[in-house]
């Protein structure tokens, strides 16, 4: 019986300072399933301003398990994580970030839960003493709204570090072509067998995350965009709402000019009540124009990433080596 691979894919930007450090702790924990299991790490690189690529590149020839695909810019980190899902080859298949965050022995676990029959292996972040009170809250309370609003079951915690069989990849390749895809949400959504196993979230090896407070804002957009309709349809029923408040004030008025002979007095209060109507129609259209940009993305079909060169051993990324380039 042949034996069976497990494929690592790992994100990388601006990791120059960390990340041999990282491989070394990772090629500690795939030595240690050798026996069992062929490993393939796979390092997917928006391509950094430091000297990331240059370090990828030792790793690549000193280890013949590593494979180094670079892509032609940044492209960010969830079509960097679907790139190594489409090169993957493994009857497994395990994503991880490379700032040390993910702790690789967790490895083991998942690997542990999938000889047990699951297909997907979620890991849980569990906060740590180091983890600032802002991030625990903002995390919290995406993941809640995510809970009410959307159709999946994501829970608290849920990080883009898990495992999944090939069956699960082969439909993320084939049958889920998103241009924006909320990988988190995707893989509650798709079902199958799923496993959950926590752990400890350490603080990163060097640097500083590169995940910027707007970027982490579009990431939750995206999420709540992705699988659920309830923003545009609150939007539609507090919009009828306001409708119908406004109709009645209009009888209110005009019933006390009749009646009492005056005019109903209030011209701060009509300002105001002009203001925040307005206020909520450019709300509502600014609503309506995220759904319509994801319509927009989709219609016009580019591929999710380009590749620029792959680096492996016995390759040299200066050549800018074609082989494997493609477009997804």
């Amino acid at each position: 019986m042949a034996q069976r691979q497990v494929d690592v894919v790992c994100p990388v930007y601006r990791e120059a300072e960390g990340i041999q450090a990282f491989h070394a702790e990772l090629t500690t924990v795939l030595d240690s399933i050798a026996d069992r299991y062929a490993t393939r790490v796979l390092y997917v690189l928006d391509p950094s301003p430091d000297e990331t690529e240059h370090r990828l590149e030792a790793i690549c020839r000193a280890d013949p398990r590593a494979t180094t695909i670079v892509l032609s810019r940044r492209f960010g980190h969830q079509a960097a994580l679907v790139a190594g899902l489409e090169h993957s080859t493994g009857d497994a298949v395990v994503m991880l970030d490379s700032d040390g965050q993910h702790p690789p022995e967790v490895i083991l676990a998942l690997i542990a839960a999938f000889e047990r029959g699951a297909d997907v292996v979620q890991a849980v972040r569990e906060d740590a003493p180091h983890t600032g009170w802002f991030k625990r809250t903002t995390s919290e309370a995406f993941y809640k709204l995510m809970s009410r609003v959307a159709a999946i079951d994501l829970r608290v915690g849920s990080a883009d570090f898990r495992l999944m069989s090939r069956r699960v990849v082969d439909v993320f390749r084939t049958q889920l072509p998103e241009r924006n895809p909320f990988i988190r949400g995707l893989t509650s959504w798709v079902g199958f067998t799923v496993a959950y196993v926590g752990f400890t979230s350490r603080e990163r090896m060097t640097g500083e995350s590169k995940y910027s407070l707007r970027m982490l804002i579009e990431f939750a957009i995206t999420g709540v965009t992705s699988f659920s309709k309830v923003p545009i349809r609150a939007a539609a029923v507090l919009g009828s709402c306001m409708s119908f408040l406004s109709a009645l004030y209009a009888l209110i008025a005009v019933g006390a000019y009749f009646t009492q002979s005056f005019v109903a007095p209030g011209w701060t209060s009509l300002v105001a009540v002009i203001a925040f109507i307005g206020g909520l129609q450019l709300l509502f259209l600014g609503l309506i124009a995220e759904y319509v940009g994801q319509i927009f993305d989709e219609v016009k079909g580019r591929p999710r990433y380009l590749v620029a060169r792959t680096i492996e051993q016995g390759s040299d990324s200066s050549l800018a080596r074609a082989a494997d380039e493609r477009a997804v």
